[in-house]
């Protein structure tokens, strides 16, 4: 399972931190960073979601505001 963050389609609300440990807060421009993720294209961030943490991280893409973060199964079949 992996996620795409969309970084630039954030707006800042932050939803995602509460929900999953892999968001942290960036202050400097009011949007969510992915740690650990790899610039897959210009703000498109991709990062293998680690065992036991799947839940969390549908949780934080259900949450966005603006669907600025993609949940795919292993096969690349979008699940959120």
């Amino acid at each position: 399972m992996y996620v795409e963050f969309d970084r630039d389609t954030c707006v800042g609300m932050y939803q995602c931190v509460a929900e999953w440990d892999a968001f942290e807060k960036d202050m400097t421009d009011g949007k969510a960073d992915l740690r650990g993720s790899e610039e897959r294209d210009e703000d498109l961030f991709v990062l293998d979601v680690p065992d036991g943490e799947e839940l969390d991280a549908k949780f934080a893409a259900r949450t966005c505001p603006v669907d600025a973060i993609e949940v795919y199964d292993d096969d690349g079949e979008q699940v959120v």
